[in-house]
């Protein structure tokens, strides 16, 4: 690659895949970084496979041929449940990076061998999760609490984010948790960690959040690498959306993530 700037696709069905892109520009530079928020699909969560798929398929198209991208961020669990095989089988010469809860982590961290996984109804169901809580928690004496959010992505994409029905939700959803004293909980979403001073106040902040932006950040640098990226260098983002988006939001998590980058929307 010389000198070129790296060009990175980074999609999600709404807001929550900036959490991966912050992570990113923590970790990567010298690159353009092309966010698509599909709001027109939205949410992801409680489509059909076969849906999904072909969103991921179709935004994966737009990347290239409009960005030319060198690498793929899937910045959504149930995108990634249900589109990853068929993405790495179509573009075997692209750097794909697929987002999964983090189970592994979480079981490293855990010192009760209670944990908690927040994730929408279709990540829950998909088949990778579930291959993936077999194999990791095989013969190991852990304990998962699982709980399904429906409703709460669109909360988010609202930027209804400290109203009393997202705290309302919330607390019935980790009430078990607590009760049960879960000691580690699994941010199966994008959009979750944006929640998460609500989730830590709940649990009366003992508690270890587990999100997955760091881990994909820096699997890219590695990966990159790998095809001559030389990391040095200026580090732009454009956003872009497939219809109408909570533009407060936007700048909200921009401002909290102290982004310093282009923006077009």
């Amino acid at each position: 690659m010389k000198n070129e700037k790296l060009k990175i696709g980074v999609f999600d069905s709404g807001l929550g895949g900036l959490t991966v892109v912050k992570a990113l520009t923590g970790v990567i530079q010298n690159a353009d970084i092309f966010y698509v928020a599909d709001t027109k699909n939205a949410p992801y969560g409680e489509k059909t496979p076969e849906q999904i798929l072909q969103y991921s398929l179709d935004i994966t198209q737009y990347f290239i041929e409009t960005h030319q991208i060198d690498a793929l961020i899937v910045a959504c669990n149930t995108a990634t449940s249900f589109a990853i095989k068929k993405l790495r089988a179509l573009y075997p010469n692209l750097i794909i990076i697929g987002t999964e809860p983090g189970v592994k982590p979480a079981l490293e961290k855990t010192k009760t061998g209670k944990i908690g996984v927040l994730a929408t109804p279709a990540t829950l169901q998909g088949e990778k999760y579930q291959t993936l809580v077999k194999q990791l928690s095989k013969g190991k004496n852990v304990v998962l609490y699982e709980q399904a959010c429906p409703g709460l992505v669109e909360q988010i994409e609202r930027g209804a984010i400290a109203c009393d029905t997202t705290k309302t939700l919330l607390n019935t959803w980790l009430s078990p948790m607590k009760k049960n004293n879960v000691d580690t909980i699994v941010l199966g979403c994008t959009h979750y960690p944006l929640v998460a001073s609500i989730i830590e106040s709940i649990m009366d902040g003992d508690i270890t959040l587990i999100e997955t932006g760091s881990a994909i950040a820096n699997r890219l640098l590695a990966l990159s690498q790998n095809i001559g990226h030389q990391n040095e260098g200026d580090l732009s983002l454009f956003i872009h959306h497939t219809d109408t988006i909570n533009k407060e939001s936007i700048d909200s998590i921009i401002a909290d993530y102290n982004f310093l980058k282009s923006m077009s929307t």
